[in-house]
């Protein structure tokens, strides 16, 4: 599903953390974000993001178990910050270093809420 602009997104998880994945305007999540304890929490996560997201030198390159290239966004403290998704090529994950990069200045909020919880926006 098309978007009209990137987005952050909050939603609760089934374990109850709060959670903030980015998509692009293709509406593919393009780097997601660990468990808060709050939704205050998780806009911060969402701010260090916002914070660090253009400084290249915040990224680090990774290689899973099975081969796939992922990247990791780490704050200036040395705190992971955002995680994307796996990517067949080291050039394709690069690529989406890049989309990121370009996403998080344009990015607006929306809050979502897991139904199965019950929870209201």
């Amino acid at each position: 599903m098309a978007l009209s602009a990137p987005t952050f997104e909050c939603f609760k998880g089934k374990n109850g953390q709060d959670y903030f994945r980015l998509r692009a305007r293709s509406g593919e999540t393009i780097l997601s974000g660990e468990g808060y304890s709050s939704l205050t929490a998780c806009r911060r996560g969402i701010a260090s993001i916002q914070r660090h997201a253009t400084d290249r030198t915040c990224y680090r390159e990774a290689q899973a178990k099975n081969g796939k290239a992922y990247f990791l966004l780490v704050a200036r403290n040395h705190r992971v910050i955002g995680k994307s998704q796996l990517y067949k090529t080291a050039a394709a994950m690069r690529k989406g270093i890049q989309a990121v990069q370009r996403a998080v200045p344009q990015a607006g909020l929306v809050r979502k809420w897991s139904a199965a919880l019950g929870s209201k926006p």
